[in-house]
Parts: C-alpha cells; structure tokens; sequence
C-alpha cells in the first residue's frame, strides 16, 4: 500500500513501480527472453533430427562385419527377403523423418561410389553424430563443430592414404583378396573361393584403364542347383526356351544370329475396325494370303544365312505364329522368342550385330556371329547359351545359381558387390588393411594431432577422432566379443606403431590384418568417411523445420 500511494519523481521510478505492481508471469517478454526460446527450439530441432538419424543408424550396425546378423525384410506385395547388405535393408525400410531419409540416401550414395560400405558407412554417421550431440550440450556452436569435422575428415584421407599400398593388376592374388573381405560378410561367405575370382574375372575383362562399367556384364538368375554352379559365360545366357513347338532345332553350330524388332504374323489395321466374311471362298482367300505373307518373311530370313533368330517381345500383337514356327522349324532354323527391349542394346554389343526393325532390313551384314547356340537342361527348365562370339567382345553373361528364391537373389546381390569392388580398385588403385586398422589409426593420428590446435577446433577433432571408434567397437560387439576390451588394446597397439593392427573376428582376437589377407580398396573406406561427415555436417546445419502446408 506505501508503494501505491508513493509518487514516482522520475521516469525511472515510474516504470520499476509499474513493474512492481504488475504480476511476474503477465509482464511482457523482453528480447533475451524471445532469443532464449527461439535457440531452445533451434536445439529442439536438431536433437530430434539426431535421435532420428541415429535410430537409423542402430538399426543396421547389428550387420556390420564377417560375424553381422542377418536381416528379414517383408515387402508391402508379401515378398521375403533376406539380407544383411546395407543399402538392400534401407531401402525397402519405411521411414517418415526426413533426417531417417538422408541416412537412407546416405548409404544409396556409397553404394553408387564405391558398391560396398554400405553399412559401415552409415554407422560411421551414428557414431559422428552422437559425438555431435554431446559437443552441443557443452555449448559449442553448430557452425564451429561443422568445420572442425570438415578440417578432421580432410587430414583423416591424407592419414589413410599415407597407410595404403599401390595395386598391381597383374597380380591376380591380391584382387581376390580384396574381393573375399567384400564377400566375407554375406550369406555366401562359404563360396568365396568361387565368387570372388568370378567377380575379378568377370570385372576385368570389360574394363578401361580408369575405369568399368558393370552394365557390361548381366547376371542372369536361375534358380535350381548350388550357389557353386554359379559361371560366368564369354557369351550369352537366356532363360527363355527355344520355340520347338513344330520340330525346330535346338542346336546351332555356326550360328548367324538375327535380332528381329518386328513380327511374325498376319499385320493388322492401323485402326479399331471389323472385317465381315460372307463365304467360304473369302476365308480361303485370307488364310491363302496370310500363309503366302509368313512364308515370304520366312524366306527372306533364310535368305541372308540366318539360322538363329532372336525375336522382341511384342505388345500389340501376337510375335509369332503357329504357321511362323512350322515354316522356320522347315528351313532348320532356331528360334528365340520374348526378348526383352532393354535387352537388345547388351545383345548386340555382344553379338556385334545390328537390330532389324522391318523385313526391308534384312541383310547379312546385320546379322551377329557365334560358334555354338545350344539348349542346356536345369532342374528348374531350360537355358540357352551363346559361346563363342566374336572378338574382341567387351561384354561378359554370368550366369548364378541358388537352391532357394532367397539365397539367389542374395547371390546376385553378394557378386555386385564383389564386382564392384573390383571395379573401386580400378577407380583408384590402391588398397588398405581391413578389420577397422584404419580407422583406429585415423582415431589415434587425430587425437595426436588436435593436441597443436587452439582452442574448440582441438575438442572437435578429438571428437570426431573417438567417433571412429564405433567400426571397431561395433565389430567386435557383433562377433561376441568384448568391445571395451578389444578397443582399448587396438589403441595401446596403434600407438606402439602397429598401424595394420585391427580386429581378427575369426581368432577373437588383435591381429595384423596384411598377414591375415584383409584387405579393402582405399575408395570404399575414403568414400565412407567423406560421405558420413558430409551428411553430418548438414544435419548439424538444420536448425528448423518450415511446414508447407
């Protein structure tokens, strides 16, 4: 009452008197007090678009490594699938929070890269951005972090590639090496000694200088026998039959292979229309004409020297009819028929032959060359294969085999893979230990390091130095193995200078990973690392959600 009846002098006075009369949770907010709110929305914000990405991260790293687990994926169509691959497992994952869908796209970037890393390259970024997380709660700023991570990754590739050793492809051994680590984690571990150097094979012989291109080879499915009856074929495979509905041949020496684009049967009208038949004498005269129609088609083929035809699919009207099958089963020659559209161009790269789209086009010249074109009998139907085309052929078939829907589409997968480590080791040619040694000598080189930075530069490095350590930590875990353990000797080990030391899954123990023939391409581990600090640092750099609607 005393403070009410008071009588402010001044205009100082006035306003702490207001202030005094006014209730504390009614007084209008003061500027600190709206910076205040908006940072902690900011910080809101980005730790909820850490805890996403991270739960991403922790559902694949069970898969990590030699001794990872397997996972079982259940399509919206009812489709199982069976994988521990990485980029296989997030991409039928849904997922709505659109950090998940970076970590998603994350890991589909690494696989077009490098082809393998998958996994590891987005546990790496589970293991960056918890590091992230307990850096902002100290008051670190997200820009300052950002650029700290991006000065760490750039020394962490210079540190990787001092440890790598140049590749000599002329030494077959040691791409197969690298192609059994790749194969060493999936579900046909055991026929890596088959796998892998089909895959090097395979890889090598379509390759330049600099680079491969994988869409050179095609890996046909078929499923019956072993995983070990997988091949790989200088030629063709098809999975179709040979049309031998009226007596056609099966077997082709010295075939001439023709790629026909149109059919063979009766032509239609160009528009939606109905032909009535009055007599007999008028239906005589169609079928005269439709036959007198196929036969000289059929004749103008067997004209060039043709005896195998490969015929496209058709959808506007039936390929090839009875009368067409009886007429080419006469003059002996073979028949292929439903090959695809997005066939022919790898057909006729192999057969280096030319696709005809018209009978005008029938010539010799288009025709493709091949010693043998022969039916071989499966346990799940019949295949075709073509041997013996004509060099020099930039193409290669590989024909894989499995006893189950699941364990082959698992084969396809695990031979890309091996394939495309093949082809990473053209990229760039050179290879490193596996087993997490480098990253452990990354994590021990760095935390040296940061100790002649100033100030926050040097918590951030150390940082992100220690989030390495999730590969080996995880790997270990994943093999039954205690983490806190094998880590702490992998540390005392690189700091005695043993930077090829890393984690034997298989002996349960540390060992030198050159001596025991894990080895890994320089681009999937380079790659991995650049990637996951790349998406880190644009994580970090979300500091709001803006709704469109």
């Amino acid at each position: 009452k005393q403070a009410q009846r008071r009588t402010p002098r001044s205009q100082g006075e006035r306003a702490s008197a207001l202030c005094l009369l006014v209730p504390p949770n009614t007084r209008p907010m003061s500027k600190l007090g709206e910076s205040k709110t908006n940072r902690s929305q900011q910080d809101d914000v980005r730790s909820a678009n850490i805890t996403a990405a991270k739960a991403i991260a922790d559902a694949v790293r069970t898969s990590l490594g030699p001794r990872g687990m397997d996972k079982m994926i259940q399509t919206a169509n009812g489709e199982v699938i069976i994988t521990n691959d990485g980029a296989t497992i997030l991409r039928h994952m849904s997922v709505g929070h659109p950090t998940s869908k970076m970590m998603v796209e994350l890991s589909k970037s690494q696989d077009i890269e490098a082809g393998d890393g998958t996994t590891s390259v987005v546990v790496m970024a589970g293991g960056l951005l918890n590091s992230c997380s307990q850096l902002l709660s100290r008051g670190i700023h997200p820009n300052q972090i950002s650029e700290s991570y991006q000065i760490a990754c750039r020394k962490a590739t210079e540190i990787m590639q001092e440890m790598s050793t140049p590749v000599d492809f002329n030494d077959r051994e040691s791409l197969v090496k690298c192609t059994t680590t790749s194969l060493s984690s999936k579900v046909v571990s055991q026929n890596s000694a088959l796998l892998a150097p089909l895959a090097v094979d395979a890889v090598m012989r379509i390759s330049d200088p600099e680079n491969a291109d994988l869409n050179n080879i095609k890996v046909v499915q078929k499923l019956g026998g072993t995983v070990d009856d997988t091949e790989m074929i200088e030629g063709l495979v098809f999975t179709q039959k040979p049309s031998k509905a009226a007596g056609g041949p099966t077997r082709i020496v010295n075939a001439k292979i023709a790629i026909l684009q149109f059919q063979l049967s009766p032509p239609k009208t160009d528009i939606e229309n109905t032909v009535v038949i009055s007599d007999y004498q008028q239906m005589d005269r169609i079928l005269k004409e439709e036959r007198n129609y196929i036969a000289d088609l059929c004749k103008k083929i067997a004209k060039t020297g043709c005896n195998v035809i490969l015929l496209q699919k058709s959808i506007l009207r039936d390929a090839i009819t009875d009368l067409g099958l009886h007429f080419l089963a006469k003059l002996k020659i073979m028949l292929v028929r439903d090959i695809e559209r997005d066939e022919i161009e790898f057909i006729c790269k192999t057969l280096q032959c030319v696709p005809i789209a018209s009978p005008d086009g029938l010539k010799a010249e288009k025709l493709g060359k091949a010693d043998l074109v022969e039916e071989f009998s499966t346990s799940d139907g019949k295949i075709i294969k073509v041997t013996g085309v004509m060099k020099p052929c930039r193409t290669v078939s590989v024909l894989c085999r499995g006893s189950s829907k699941l364990l082959l589409e698992e084969n396809e997968r695990s031979i890309h893979d091996a394939m495309c480590v093949v082809r990473s080791l053209i990229k760039r040619k050179f290879m490193i230990p596996g087993g997490a040694a480098p990253e452990m000598e990354v994590s021990h080189r760095l935390v040296e390091w940061s100790k002649t930075l100033p100030g926050v530069q040097s918590y951030c490095v150390r940082a992100f130095a220690e989030a390495l350590e999730i590969i080996p930590a995880t790997l270990a875990e994943n093999a039954g193995l205690n983490p806190i353990n094998i880590v702490t000797e992998l540390r005392l080990k690189h700091a005695q200078g043993q930077k090829h030391a890393g984690v034997n899954v298989r002996k349960g123990t540390i060992s030198n990973m050159l001596e025991e023939n894990v080895v890994q391409p320089l681009l999937v581990s380079t790659s991995a690392l650049e990637l996951a600090t790349e998406c880190v640092r644009m994580i970090l750099k979300i500091d709001g959600v803006v709704p469109t609607l």
